[in-house]
């Protein structure tokens, strides 16, 4: 009976290598939560405005206390309380005094990150200040995109649409890339990305970039296609950009809070380039945005 039993573990663990190596990730914990992720962000969108910017404000600190710890792992120390109060007053400055408003809280949050890092003087300044310069960058301005796009005209209807190119570019793209991917685009810095997966992920958003301009957003078909190719250019320069971080610091996940996701940033790595990208288009293209 022992040696059934040790069999069947034997067993047990190969399926789940076997599952996990082809997914990445524990792929039904990610599914459930990326779900729930994406029900409560659209319940805001829909039902609580203020919701939608709380947790677009969560989601920044909680990404800036993920980058600021993945730093400190190559001892570069980045003050916390900079970045907590940049992540927090960025999106909503965004929500409160539109562009204008981001841009000064902008200047305003690096200023005070200057002044922490001078009177602080942690080791290696330099490097701290630029580290805790870049998270800034990185999080809650470009996050706070996503909030400007909010407030345009059916701004819950744009914001809607932005995420569900970016799910489109990850489940088309993953789903095609594990299928038929053998040409890495980057191998050195993401190796399981392929040609193969990024045509799957264009492809699969321009069904619905189109499908919802017409039918939710009421634009231009071409409009839904240039904002789809935009979109999934911007997603996978995130995904990499995230990728090539990580890998330079030495680590596989911004942190582990998520199940089978890793952390919120390696879930934000996309959005929080797609936002900016999709922002600027409806500034371009979709009438009642200027």
């Amino acid at each position: 009976m022992d040696l059934v039993h040790e069999y069947e573990a034997m067993r047990d663990a190969r399926a789940e290598r076997g599952r996990a190596s082809k997914a990445g990730r524990d792929l039904p914990a990610a599914i459930l939560v990326g779900v729930f992720l994406l029900a409560v962000v659209l319940v805001g969108l829909f039902w609580f405005p203020i919701a939608f910017i709380i947790l677009v404000t969560m989601f920044a600190m909680v990404g800036c206390w993920e980058v600021s710890r993945a730093f400190q792992r190559s001892n570069t120390r980045v003050p916390m309380r900079p970045l907590v109060l940049a992540a927090g007053a960025l999106p909503v400055a965004a929500a409160l005094a539109g562009p204008e408003g981001l841009g000064f809280a902008t200047i305003v949050s690096i200023t005070v990150l200057l002044l922490w890092n001078v009177v602080a003087r942690p080791p290696h300044l330099l490097r701290s200040l630029m580290a805790g310069t870049f998270t800034a960058l990185w999080v809650p301005l470009m996050i706070s995109f996503a909030v400007l796009l909010f407030n345009e005209q059916d701004g819950h209807l744009k914001v809607a649409t932005l995420l569900l190119l970016v799910v489109a570019n990850d489940t088309f793209g993953y789903l095609v890339g594990a299928s038929f991917g053998k040409h890495p685009m980057a191998p050195k810095i993401s190796p399981k990305k392929s040609w193969e997966g990024f045509a799957g992920s264009v492809a699969g958003a321009i069904v619905v970039g189109v499908l919802a301009s017409v039918f939710v957003l009421d634009t231009p078909w071409w409009s839904g296609l240039l904002l789809a190719v935009a979109t999934v250019a911007a997603a996978t320069t995130g995904d990499l950009s995230e990728s090539l971080v990580k890998r330079e610091l030495g680590i596989k996940d911004m942190s582990n809070i998520l199940p089978g996701h890793g952390g919120v940033m390696d879930r934000l790595d996309s959005i929080v380039f797609a936002s900016p990208v999709a922002y600027v288009l409806a500034l371009l293209t979709m009438p009642g945005s200027i």
